[in-house]
């Protein structure tokens, strides 16, 4: 049965994270992380940004862990490495040695540097450790999906179907930072805190779909708790312990903001639909395109003069009109379609 709700969820967590990176060019420290940035930052989007980056990614390592769950229906584990070889490996390393030198040119051409060309992973990291993730998780998985009646498997269950459960998760979480220490919290990309986080998230969105009804049940009835949890802890961090937040607390928000997505999202998103089938195909190409195109549209866009708000909002136009215009290209063409992670044609399940 498929879960057009776990579906939203990842074209949501997809379009978030086209939203932040377009954000981090109007704030003054995105040009040491390697963004282009505007000379007019917009403090005030801070504040969303500093919400949204303790869970935005989190979130979608679970979700893909949840996909796995479906994957392995029809598939051995011969053929989910198969698979996930073609959707994600394949895109990875088409992405680091084509697009992700593309948008490299753009910034080392605005910023007067020489140009060069650099393969690096960038922003498809992502995809790296989800590959890694399938390979290393793969026996562990496809164990408790043949023994779902199992001992282990049911403990998973009865564990979950409660909200006691949910301790075991943020424990885990909580245990990660003890041990890795990151700092900050919120940078995740090519570290070992992004690394085991995501580790540990991919195996627990298994853990929640394996787990069945009971456990969506239970979220769903404390959606409202987790939800004030997440809020009052946000208020807290920004209000009074700003970057000084204890790891254990960032930890706790960030899973009751997850938490609360996925009680939302099951409760509200479970169904299909011409607007979910249009964009469910397209998360990869976008999520693989964008940084080529916030780039472009950032060298474009802030010398022009313009009010810093109205340099956002067309900002993020340029950047969604031309990953959409050009997923529609891609979906056109078989072969083209493969290296930026889509299935063969769209009938394929």
């Amino acid at each position: 049965m498929r879960r057009h709700d776990i579906d939203w969820l990842r074209v949501i967590a997809i379009a978030l994270l086209l939203i932040y990176h377009v954000a981090i060019g109007f704030q003054s420290w995105g040009v040491m992380i390697g963004f282009i940035t505007t000379s007019k930052p917009w403090a005030a989007l801070w504040t969303p940004m500093a919400m949204l980056n303790l869970w935005r990614i989190p979130l979608l390592f679970f979700v893909s862990g949840m996909g796995v769950y479906f994957a392995m229906h029809k598939r051995n584990w011969k053929q989910l490495i198969a698979e996930r070889t073609q959707r994600i490996l394949l895109p990875f390393i088409f992405g680091m040695f084509v697009i992700v030198p593309l948008h490299l040119l753009v910034w080392r051409n605005y910023y007067k540097m020489e140009l060069r060309y650099t393969y690096d992973p960038g922003h498809l990291w992502f995809l790296a450790n989800i590959f890694c993730y399938v390979v290393v998780l793969s026996p562990l998985l496809f164990y408790l999906k043949k023994n779902e009646n199992g001992k282990i498997a049911q403990r998973i269950k009865k564990a979950f179907s409660t909200p006691m459960g949910l301790l075991i998760v943020v424990g885990a979480f909580v245990a990660e930072v003890w041990i890795i220490k990151p700092i900050p919290y919120e940078l995740y990309a090519m570290k070992w805190h992004g690394f085991f986080l995501g580790l540990l998230a991919f195996f627990f969105g298994f853990c929640f779909v394996l787990s069945g009804n009971a456990f969506w049940q239970m979220l769903v009835r404390g959606r409202w708790l987790f939800l004030s949890l997440a809020i009052g802890l946000f208020v807290l961090r920004i209000n009074y312990f700003g970057f000084n937040t204890p790891g254990y607390l960032i930890v706790l928000e960030s899973q009751t903001w997850i938490f609360s997505v996925l009680a939302f999202g099951h409760k509200y998103l479970n169904r299909s639909g011409k607007t979910l089938r249009y964009l469910s195909p397209a998360a990869y190409p976008v999520y693989i395109l964008h940084m080529f195109f916030l780039y472009l549209g950032s060298a474009l866009i802030f010398p022009l003069a313009m009010p810093v708000q109205i340099q956002f909002i067309v900002l993020l136009l340029f950047t969604l009109t031309g990953c959409m215009l050009s997923y529609e290209i891609i979906k056109r063409i078989k072969w083209v379609r493969i290296l930026f992670g889509m299935k063969l044609n769209s009938t394929e399940q």
